[in-house]
């Protein structure tokens, strides 16, 4: 079987869909890699929930300033104009609809657009959901980027998450490494496939019913 797109052909392929002059949150993970793809002729705003709106790409590794980091603690650059803000702030433009997409990472999505992307719900595991609820809930347009499937091959596009929910009915599409994938009334639908990569190979993955591209 293919393995489809790198991590960086994902963040790519989500960045071609990302409107000019979009307000942009990243989530941690693979979501990061997006702000190494914008399409020419295109600027988006990248908004990190610690207080920083205008973030460029990671910086080389001589060039860190040791106070510029990502929510994700993640070193980062900053772009002509960029502000910095009171976390506070920060989630005020989050809870008021002010971020445009973003684009995060998950342990699961359901065929109706929940996600899980926190927790396992296991005895050990993270204890508080953090920004993770307030970005699914106060931005428009949420997209996530994840493997098809898990290390061990379990699918992680269902039809129902069996871990505890970021938030019901939000998700509008997916980028895995096999496809692009809409979340429609209808389920799952699949928009682009990767290269060498089969729809057949794609429904075998998937833990719910998924339609082939109209």
């Amino acid at each position: 079987m293919s393995t489809g797109w790198t991590r960086e052909q994902m963040a790519a392929r989500a960045a071609l869909d990302i409107p000019d002059g979009s307000y942009v949150n990243l989530g941690i993970g693979i979501p990061e890699l997006v702000t190494q793809f914008v399409p020419e002729g295109r600027e988006f705003i990248y908004h990190t929930e610690n207080g920083l709106l205008g973030m460029g790409p990671p910086p080389a590794e001589d060039e860190r300033d040791l106070d510029l980091m990502n929510a994700g603690k993640k070193y980062v650059t900053t772009v002509p104009g960029a502000s910095y803000f009171h976390h506070a702030d920060s989630f005020s433009m989050i809870r008021g609809g002010h971020i445009d997409v973003c684009v995060l990472g998950t342990m699961q999505v359901a065929a109706n657009g929940d996600i899980a992307n926190w927790s396992t719900g296991a005895p050990d595991a993270i204890p508080a959901v953090g920004g993770a609820m307030d970005l699914v809930q106060g931005v428009r347009n949420i997209y996530v980027i994840t493997q098809h499937t898990t290390k061990t091959g379990e699918p992680k596009l269902v039809e129902k998450c069996s871990y505890p929910l970021t938030g019901p009915g939000v998700v509008s599409r997916i980028y895995t490494n096999l496809a692009v994938i809409d979340v429609t009334p209808d389920g799952f639908q699949v928009v682009e496939l990767a290269p060498g990569i089969t729809f057949e190979e794609v429904e075998k993955s998937t833990g719910a019913t998924i339609l082939p591209a109209k």
